[in-house]
């Protein structure tokens, strides 16, 4: 049976052209393909030109960001290291951090606070290579409770499986338990920044999203040994907030470390003694290449803290590794942590 034709709308049926629209039609037809021509054919430098031999043209143009200067002037009757030893792990933390003027000088009410802490591997806390989950608990507690912060988020950017570290080393765990908000990365989370002063990290990606509106930022880093650098403690723990290729870093490890201080100014920087990978670090691996260090380290100075719990935890003496010369140079605190030590006792 032969079909029969749908019924057109009025509205499409075909209306004579008239001479006037026919001529309107025909110069805007002329007009787009002149204009065609010129894109295609300008030089490359000409407005509008379509000409990219280079291939430059296409990319897009990033304006790198700043990261703001997140320390406080600490009180000056206060020191700048804390140091405690004596008590359980919360007692250690709030001598440590009485020392140098008590957590609630450097964070106030309805501050968003992001914390830092090393979990740049898949391993258990046990093994020293990722910061103490308990003492980042406590930390978020003391943050959330005693200085009344909005919001503290838990963020890092782990070598392996970022999923696995959180899990793995019990971080997830304790900040979630604590009421802290855990970060993790993807392909969205990093913008380009812009590191005034830097040998490697002029611009470079960064782990920005966990850092949109914060005000205070504090490192929670673990002290143990590094097969490249020496030591792996309060500055080198910022290495994990960078994204891109990070491992080309490793050629120059003592200026990436430094370059690191210009990067991130913190709040405090808060020194995971209990637990010390005294070897084959910083992956660890095996439990008898960790000693109980039964201190907590709180300062404001990056330098410095990292000076003497190389010297005291890992015990390597004075021979500094070089990217504490470095991060000195560059202004980023003092070596000499001499007469800048309190440790509350009693």
């Amino acid at each position: 049976m032969k079909k029969s034709k749908s019924i057109q709308h009025p509205e499409y049926e075909k209306t004579p052209m008239s001479r006037r629209v026919f001529i309107r039609r025909i110069a805007t037809a002329g007009g787009l393909g002149g204009a065609a021509t010129y894109v295609a054919t300008a030089p490359e430098d000409w407005p509008l030109s379509m000409k990219d031999r280079t291939g430059l043209r296409s990319v897009p143009l990033v304006t790198p960001l700043r990261l703001r200067d997140y320390r406080v002037e600490r009180p000056s009757q206060a020191v700048d290291i804390g140091l405690g030893r004596q008590g359980d792990t919360a007692e250690k933390l709030r001598r440590a951090l009485d020392a140098i003027g008590g957590l609630t000088h450097y964070i106030k009410p309805d501050d968003i606070v992001l914390v830092k802490p090393n979990v740049a591997f898949d391993r258990s806390p046990n093994l020293g290579a990722t910061s103490n989950p308990e003492l980042l608990e406590i930390l978020i507690r003391m943050l959330l409770v005693d200085c009344r912060a909005q919001e503290v988020r838990v963020a890092d950017n782990p070598i392996e499986s970022p999923a696995d570290c959180f899990a793995k080393s019990g971080i997830r765990y304790a900040s979630e338990k604590a009421g802290g908000r855990i970060y993790l990365p993807d392909s969205n989370a990093f913008k380009m920044l812009q590191t005034p002063g830097a040998e490697l990290i002029g611009q470079w990606w960064f782990f920005h999203r966990p850092f949109t509106n914060v005000d205070k930022v504090i490192g929670l880093a673990p002290v143990k040994d590094h097969n490249l650098c020496g030591a792996s403690i309060g500055m080198k723990n910022w290495y994990g907030l960078l994204g891109g290729t990070r491992n080309q870093f490793h050629q120059d490890i003592h200026a990436i470390v430094s370059d690191l201080t210009l990067m991130m100014k913190p709040t405090l920087t808060i020194v995971d003694g209990t637990h010390v990978l005294m070897q084959n670090g910083p992956t660890g691996g095996d439990p008898s290449n960790v000693k109980a260090g039964n201190a907590v380290l709180a300062s404001v100075d990056p330098v410095a803290v990292d000076a003497w719990a190389y010297e005291h935890l890992l015990e390597r003496g004075r021979d500094y590794p070089e990217y504490m010369f470095k991060a000195e140079a560059k202004g980023s605190g003092s070596i000499n942590w001499e007469g800048r030590v309190r440790e509350i006792t009693g």
